[in-house]
């Protein structure tokens, strides 16, 4: 059951502890009534404050949160109490040094936030008094809503000798501790190569060194499930002290390159969010010019997901921010209704005001370090009104999305080991792109095209993948054989499958299957790959369907024809294998002196089909492919008509009315024509009254 507030939240992490006395005795109260100002309902402490309250072992000191949960209080708001667990105080780590992580580089040093080892003894005793008094002394607090388990939780890269111990241990039984479990073990992993076998359980190498890619990838399987069980872990002892109506969120976050990007490699979020009543994520997207809303709606789809389409809260997005962050006039408002048409239940900041000293002076709250009310801080003021005015409408938006991309931690670790443009680990090809760009590349076309999808992880059940038209694959390397055949019954139920270039290639254990790839699937696309290279210099000529469903700038643009990154050489299967009795449609064929054949086909079967992307397209060719393919789904309507033009974001509310939200991120302003023969307009502008109001359905 998903937990959230009755009223939308509105709010940002505030930090007493953090605040200067220079800046003198009353900021506490003045911050309180700015908030209330602003229209905030809600603030977040305590995380990343546990030197400060738990100064030795066994005392604690909750001075600075009882001066916010009382100044809160007085002002109306409520609270959300974070554990604060992701940064270890120095008694600890002087007394304990074994907490402190121990990655492949080496032993990690002290002052870096999240430098722990999340399994040592220590660490797991003191985390474990720190909450418990921290959740018995606030729990009974009246305005206290939630808490919040550990912040952003990751493995962080450690691999210290007692989670290499846990993790033999997970294998013994997982294949058996005696001679034939070892022989099954190296025989899943293949480590007869290059004498990696493992005769006997107590020459187990350290893990960190190895150059087995599927030996690393259930090492880094194993270090995910360790963030499950430690989010489990906090859940277990906050609901000791919890009331039924205080929720548990824990702040998810994302592959970062310099904001979020892709799917998070070092937790997988749908088996970490059971242990949360409401799931939470931390967002952080280009601003200025860069806006696009694309990170915005991919982190806010991805959460969403993550209880099977309920509100989720946007626990952290920027407001300042970093350098190229700061909002444009009319930004901040823009960014705020981005998460609510997504599904978010609220939208809360990180953080209210600039700290003045340390790591993230830079990294700038609502206010800056002179806590005057800002030109960012009065737009803040505008969305806090409207959305108090119109918090009836807003909550609890639920969409019924019927196009789904299907993502994994699996392949997205395979591909770091067996990258896209080198083969080997991507850390001595020099980068280049990994599973999240694949990810991006499919998702992206699909905002664009405002056909909006859920996420699904590779294990979801028949049932779940059934809800969905379309189901898209993105370079779905590691295939289990229960996750082919889910597959294969998908598209015998009539549903339409999308394929990418490396999918079906290995087991679970990244083990590369005999057989012509995509394993499984080639014999329903009457097609498969036992050869691949860089596309250098190669071009796509569509034919068919996609060139009549190209437009015609796009059909005379060499870049938008250009194949990138890699590309399969299809070949028919043989007859034998093939499944059903269709031709092979083709809709896109290399150009080369060298290279010919299919670039991207599709094939009917039964009432479902199957369309594989051999290479990966350019924008307007990748959305021209997907387009045809939602029509031939019959999943496209009028807002495909407004691609381009606005972004439409859709949904029904709490209350079982529909919702629509017209989003335009681009400079200019854009009139366009509702469907009940309104119009309406919006463009960026200095906070003021919105320039368009939702027509009731």
């Amino acid at each position: 059951m998903t937990q959230h507030s009755d009223r939308l939240i509105f709010g940002a992490a505030y930090y007493d502890e953090y605040t200067p006395a220079a800046a003198g005795p009353d900021r506490l109260e003045r911050d309180m009534q700015m908030m209330v100002d602003a229209g905030f309902t809600t603030i977040r402490i305590a995380e990343f404050t546990w030197g400060t309250w738990n100064p030795a072992p066994d005392v604690f000191d909750f001075t600075h949160i009882d001066r916010a949960l009382d100044a809160a209080a007085a002002h109306g708001l409520d609270v959300i109490v974070g554990t604060p667990t992701a940064a270890i105080p120095t008694w600890l780590a002087s007394r304990h040094p074994e907490v402190l992580g121990i990655t492949a580089a080496g032993p990690n040093k002290y002052g870096p936030r999240q430098n722990m080892n999340i399994l040592a003894p220590a660490y797991r005793h003191y985390a474990e008094a720190a909450i418990r008094a921290l959740a018995e002394h606030t729990a009974p607090r009246a305005n206290v809503v939630g808490f919040q388990l550990d912040n952003e939780t990751k493995y962080y890269d450690a691999a210290n000798p007692d989670i290499q111990r846990a993790f033999i241990d997970s294998l013994k039984q997982r294949f058996g501790d005696g001679q034939e479990g070892l022989n099954a073990l190296n025989s899943a992993y293949g480590l007869n190569y290059w004498s990696n076998r493992i005769n006997t359980w107590e020459d187990f190498p350290d893990v960190t060194g190895t150059i087995n890619g599927s030996l690393a990838a259930a090492f880094d399987a194993f270090r995910r499930s360790l963030v499950t069980d430690f989010l489990a872990w906090q859940r277990a002892i906050v609901d000791e002290y919890r009331r039924e109506d205080q929720f548990v969120t824990q702040n998810f976050d994302y592959e970062w390159r310099g904001y979020s990007f892709g799917i998070q490699p070092a937790v997988d979020h749908f088996q970490a969010a059971d242990a949360v009543t409401l799931a939470g994520v931390d967002i952080y997207h280009p601003g200025e010019d860069h806006l696009t809303g694309k990170e915005i709606a991919f982190g806010g789809d991805i959460s969403r997901s993550l209880k099977d389409g309920d509100p989720y809260l946007v626990i952290e997005t920027q407001v300042q921010g970093q350098m190229g962050w700061l909002p444009y006039p009319g930004q901040l408002r823009l960014q705020a209704y981005s998460h609510l048409a997504s599904g978010a239940c609220g939208v809360m900041y990180w953080h209210w005001g600039s700290i003045h000293n340390s790591f993230e002076t830079y990294w700038k709250g609502l206010l800056s370090q002179d806590y005057t009310p800002n030109p960012t801080y009065q737009e803040a003021c505008v969305v806090g009104r409207e959305l108090d005015a119109r918090a009836d409408s807003l909550t609890g938006l639920r969409k019924h999305n019927r196009i789904a991309i299907m993502v994994s931690n699996e392949a997205y670790t395979a591909l770091e080991w067996f990258s896209l443009e080198a083969g080997f680990p991507r850390q001595y090809a020099g980068g280049g792109a990994n599973y999240n760009d694949v990810f991006r590349w499919l998702y992206d076309a699909l905002f664009d095209l405002n056909l909006e999808v859920d996420v699904v992880p590779a294990d979801a059940p028949a049932e779940r993948l059934s809800r969905y038209a379309v189901l898209i694959t993105p370079a779905l390397y590691v295939t289990p054989q229960e996750v082919t055949d889910a597959l294969r019954a998908y598209v015998a139920g009539g549903g339409h499958l999308v394929t990418t270039f490396r999918t079906g290639v290995a087991d679970e254990n990244v083990q590369v299957f005999t057989d012509r790839q995509p394993h499984g699937l080639s014999a329903l696309l009457g097609l498969g790959t036992d050869q691949f290279t860089r596309p250098d210099g190669v071009a796509l000529r569509p034919v068919g369907a996609l060139a009549a469903a190209l437009d015609d700038d796009a059909a005379a643009d060499p870049a938008e024809l250009a194949a990138s990154t890699f590309m399969e050489l299809l070949t028919p299967v043989d007859a034998a294998d093939l499944q059903g009795e269709a031709e092979v449609e083709v809709l896109a064929e290399y150009e080369h002196h060298a290279w010919s054949g299919p670039a991207v086909a599709t094939r009917a079967v039964g009432a479902g089909s199957i369309i594989h992307l051999a290479t990966m397209t350019a924008p307007a060719l990748t959305r021209a492919v997907l387009r045809l393919v939602a029509e031939r789904a019959g999943v496209t309507d009028w807002a495909q008509d407004l691609a381009g033009t606005i972004t439409v974001r859709r949904g029904t509310n709490g209350r079982g009315r529909a919702l629509t939200y017209f989003l335009n991120y681009s400079r200019a302003a854009v009139e366009i024509a509702l469907r009940r023969a309104a119009t309406t307009s919006w463009a960026p502008s200095p906070p003021r009254a919105p320039a368009w109001r939702p027509v009731p359905p």
